[in-house]
């Protein structure tokens, strides 16, 4: 597929399909998602892009932002590109406003605008990522290197699905108002649940959303593309294009942008939902049906209870569950949380500790299953679940290394340790404007100039 293809126009009137409870035999039932927002709303949901791109505007944004600043002669060795390519596609980037010049940087004695390093423009723009989580949702400002700019945690709308959206885009368009000096480009939402990219639809049961349409109403109010995606796809995409990105600039040398890129990952994600992702020769492998589940993968502990399945397992709601019943926290009161059993573990309460070592061993477990199937060339965890309690990662490698049967392999943590909801929101709204800088610029001022 082409870059271009990753910020197509969505066709029109697209059917949504949906599973409803109870309906005979299971029918899917076809309704069709332009119901309530006409199609002017659904050609500005734009499916996330979670790729390492190759075009060649995206392989010159790209060697600008993870080397900037850096001059044109440079950026065709980097990305293996033509001096005559580079000057061109540096030119139309200078045009849209998302890179500069540095005419100060440029070496003593150099003659022409070809030796005038370039860097990002960064300073104008942001764009904006909403975590939709089971309890919290996450708004997060982010610039066009990937860097949160500031990020506010507000509990994630409860009641009346219409009424729920309708609070959540009114949170974004008020966050949004705060920033003056920087044009906003892109939304980007990661959520749980089962996404429908190409027409910005959820279903998310733990929320109560059926056919929710997230991305025509965020669309709506705040004037901007929306790309939707999977929560753990994100977080891994986040890996990939940021972190993975960072690593390969610095592993690598001489070699393109997309050096690397030509591997699997596994992304394993723990806290109060379990999930996985595969990153696959430089793309996250997001099935068109959506995410499959380990939710439901065999697993036991007396100590944390549960339905012998991996989530109703080691979720946090399960260890808060199994420490009010040893009487670690109180059974209800503002001392009856999660973080109280965080806290005595570390200082010393052994019940605690114990039961903290336990979820870490169902997970290692549970890591070593997934990776023994795969069998991925890197192999990353995520969440709270691992990074809130890193005493516990030595747990877990060691159940990893006793029940994976292939060789050994290291577990990577994440690089964005807690705040990992906030990267994989942060590269949804960035994705499009990595691979196809120049027509996400032109994309979101069509889209502006509309709403104004």
């Amino acid at each position: 597929m082409t870059t271009a293809t990753a910020v197509s126009t969505a066709p029109a009137a697209p059917l949504r399909r949906s599973t409803r409870a109870g309906a005979a035999h299971n029918k899917r039932v076809l309704t069709p998602a332009s119901a309530r927002y006409p199609q002017s709303r659904l050609l500005h949901i734009v499916a996330p892009s979670l790729k390492v791109a190759d075009a060649a505007a995206a392989s010159v944004f790209s060697a600008a932002r993870l080397r900037g600043p850096i001059a044109r002669d440079a950026i065709a060795q980097h990305t293996q590109l033509s001096i005559a390519t580079v000057n061109r596609q540096v030119t139309a980037l200078l045009e849209a406003g998302i890179l500069r010049e540095r005419a100060d940087l440029a070496v003593s004695g150099a003659i022409g605008r070809p030796r005038v390093p370039v860097e990002v423009n960064h300073e104008p723009f942001l764009t904006l990522g909403i975590h939709i989580g089971a309890r919290t949702t996450s708004i997060v400002a982010t610039d066009l290197f990937g860097r949160t700019l500031d990020v506010v945690e507000t509990p994630t709308p409860s009641g009346a699905q219409a009424a729920a959206l309708a609070t959540l885009a009114s949170s974004a368009r008020r966050y949004l108002s705060r920033w003056h000096r920087r044009r906003p480009l892109w939304v980007g939402v990661a959520s749980g649940g089962v996404v429908d990219s190409t027409t910005g639809y959820l279903d998310h049961p733990r929320l109560g959303w059926h056919d929710a349409p997230v991305g025509p109403v965020l669309a709506e109010a705040l004037g901007l593309p929306v790309s939707l995606a999977s929560h753990v796809d994100a977080m891994a995409g986040a890996e990939l294009l940021l972190a993975g990105a960072r690593r390969g600039r610095d592993e690598q040398s001489g070699q393109g942008a997309d050096a690397g890129a030509a591997r699997t990952s596994l992304y394993v994600y723990a806290r109060e939902t379990v999930g996985y992702a595969l990153s696959i020769d430089g793309r996250v492998h997001s099935p068109a049906s959506g995410p499959g589940t380990i939710a439901a993968l065999p697993a036991q502990s007396e100590l944390l209870g549960g339905t012998g399945q991996l989530e109703s397992t080691v979720s946090d709601e399960a260890v808060l569950t199994a420490a009010r019943k040893l009487r670690i926290v109180p059974a209800d009161g503002p001392a009856s949380t999660l973080p109280a059993v965080l806290r005595a573990a570390r200082t010393g309460n052994a019940q605690a500790a114990e039961l903290l070592a336990d979820r870490a061993r169902v997970l290692g477990e549970a890591v070593a299953l997934l990776r023994d199937m795969l069998n991925p060339d890197d192999l990353i965890v995520g969440g709270q679940a691992f990074t809130e309690y890193p005493e516990g990662m030595s747990a877990v490698e060691s159940a990893f290394a006793s029940r994976s049967v292939l060789a050994a392999r290291d577990i990577r943590v994440t690089a964005f340790g807690n705040r990992v909801q906030e990267a994989g929101a942060g590269i949804v709204s960035l994705g499009g404007l990595y691979a196809d800088p120049i027509g996400a610029m032109r994309r979101a001022q069509t889209r502006r100039s509309a709403a104004v």
